[in-house]
Formats: structure tokens, sequence, C-alpha cells
């Protein structure tokens, strides 16, 4: 995974953001990493006793905040080396789905793995897989859109 001083999109661009999901601002929600890897971004995330739906088990609408959220970090590093911007567009989520294939343990860290496969100048549709113990548990499929200026979500990172 990460070396030893790389940060991830979230550390580097949103240290301050408060999302259950992925801020790193916020003591109580599930911080999660990305990271890019050529056409791929990232994330090893290790659940906690209270993340499970039944014993041993995680439950599926941490599976589904932890897609929203990578998928997002996806699109906007997409949206970011594609428009040559300095830092990533604020983007939100217009819709998103996820199958979940078969229960994911929580015994081991699930892999979250995800690439854009569609975009415009302002909108990412993005793909990605959950692993655990080397099977696929979820996929999930969503669109990502920047906001502009006067939209809620703007500049909250």
């Amino acid at each position: 995974m990460p070396t030893t001083t790389e940060q991830s999109l979230q550390d580097r661009y949103g240290p301050d953001t408060i999302c259950f999901g992925c801020g790193p601002a916020n003591a109580l929600g599930l911080r999660i990493k990305s990271f890019p890897r050529g056409d791929e971004v990232v994330c090893e995330w290790r659940a906690e006793k209270h993340h499970e739906a039944f014993e041993g088990i995680l439950n599926g609408g941490i599976v589904g905040a932890l897609f929203d959220c990578h998928m997002n970090w996806t699109a906007a590093c997409h949206l970011m080396t594609a428009n040559g911007l300095a830092g990533p567009p604020t983007t939100v989520t217009a819709e998103y789905s996820v199958v979940l294939k078969r229960p994911t343990p929580t015994a081991e860290a699930v892999l979250l793995r995800a690439r854009v496969v569609q975009s415009s100048s302002d909108r990412a549709t993005v793909e990605a897989t959950m692993e655990s113990l080397g099977k696929v548990t979820a996929t999930a499929r969503g669109v990502f859109v920047a906001v502009k200026e006067g939209h809620p979500a703007y500049h909250r990172w």
C-alpha cells in the first residue's frame, strides 16, 4: 500500500473535512485513505466490531459508505489530473449503486479498487470492487459531479 512518506488523497487535499466516510477530521468516522496507483485508486481499510452487521461480517451500509467516499475521491483525482488543476475540484455523488455479492468478513482488511470508466470536464463515472480474504465481496458504480460556487459543498476541501 502506501509508502511511509506518502499522503492519502484525503490527508493531502482535505485534512479538515468531517465527512463520516473519508474526513480525516472526523474522529468517529471511517477515515478511509485513498491512494492513486496507475489507472486506479486503492484503499485498504480495517473494520472494528461496531462496523459489523453480525459476528464477523461487515454491515452493508458501511460497505456503501466506503464505496461512496472512495469512488468520490477517485473521481476528484481524475478530474484534477484531466483538467490540469493544482487540487481536486469538490465533487459530490450524483448517484451510486452497490451489489453485495457475498458477506464481507471483518477478520482482515478490505481492499477497495476504483477506476474511472467515463468522464467529461465536470463529471466522472467510477466502477469499484471490494475484496476481502482474496475474494470480491461487493461491486459499485457511481457518477460524481464537480460542483460550482453556490453549492453547499463548494470548497469543502
